[in-house]
């Protein structure tokens, strides 16, 4: 894994990047973190397993992970960040600037969590070419009021964000320090329009895509109604999952079940390969 800087439209992202050893990749994972945290966020340093950067690299698939515009670089010169259509643009630019510098192998695959995954979702919508998406603890209805939101280390909404303390290797909290980040204004400003949004821009999306919601999820309802109705927005979608991750909490990349679940999701990234291959 190393660090480097992508070229989004005259602003610098920072990235994390694992490569595999040895050939190109299958295809190249472009990871994106939630709000209140980092690049950082899929490559958790409390236990080997929790990493999906280290996973995905292992497996044959490049993996790139964004500090979305307003944290790492570009905190400085994006102090209250940017609104979610815009970070979108700066996305695309990055994504162009890293796939003319590096092989994409097959084609990119977003993964998002969180508001990285609101991210993912509506740079499919605007056309952004990717062989799928992965999205988790993202929904459409809201389980608590959607205010502007804190830190995820921070009080009151710290037990929602982590769930059980048993769901996460010893260490995780202390590693996590280095994560996390304030939530940029315009960011936050965003938080509680977008279920009239995702109503928007769901019909939008043309690829597969695979929604996960962990066992101990508080931020969207989860009940069977609620993720019927979720997977029934995506009319232009080829195809929808919607799972659960047992043993998990909002942060599912950095708990115990971070293993399963990204070995699920670099599945579905197969299926998604396959599916695009020239019959």
């Amino acid at each position: 894994m190393r660090r480097i800087e992508l070229d989004a439209a005259s602003t610098v992202l920072s990235a994390l990047l694992s490569e595999p050893a040895r050939g190109a990749p299958r295809a190249t994972v472009v990871a994106v973190h939630g709000g209140g945290l980092r690049a950082g966020y899929f490559d958790g340093q409390a236990h080997p397993d929790v990493s999906l950067l280290t996973l995905g690299a292992r497996l044959g698939c490049s993996v790139l992970a964004v500090d979305r515009p307003g944290y790492g670089r570009s905190a400085a010169q994006l102090p209250a960040g940017l609104p979610l259509a815009t970070q979108s643009v700066l996305l695309r630019a990055a994504l162009d600037d890293f796939t003319a510098r590096h092989p994409a192998g097959a084609g990119l695959f977003l993964l998002g969590h969180s508001f990285g995954g609101k991210l993912v979702l509506r740079a499919a919508a605007d056309g952004l070419g990717v062989l799928g998406l992965d999205v988790s603890g993202c929904g459409h209805r809201p389980a608590v009021p959607l205010t502007p939101a804190r830190a995820p280390h921070g009080a009151p909404a710290w037990t929602r964000y982590w769930g059980p303390l048993g769901l996460y290797p010893p260490g995780t909290f202390r590693a996590c320090e280095a994560l996390t980040a304030p939530v940029p204004s315009q960011e936050a400003a965003e938080l509680p329009h977008w279920p009239r949004y995702f109503d928007r821009i769901a019909p939008l999306v043309r690829v597969p895509v695979r929604l996960t919601f962990a066992e101990h999820e508080r931020w969207w309802r989860h009940g069977a109604q609620d993720l019927t109705d979720l997977a029934a927005r995506f009319t232009g979608s080829p195809r929808v999952l919607v799972e659960r991750q047992p043993a998990a909490g909002h942060n599912i990349s950095l708990g115990w079940a971070a293993r399963p679940y990204h070995l699920r999701a670099l599945a579905f990234l197969e299926d998604c390969v396959t599916g695009s291959a020239p019959r």
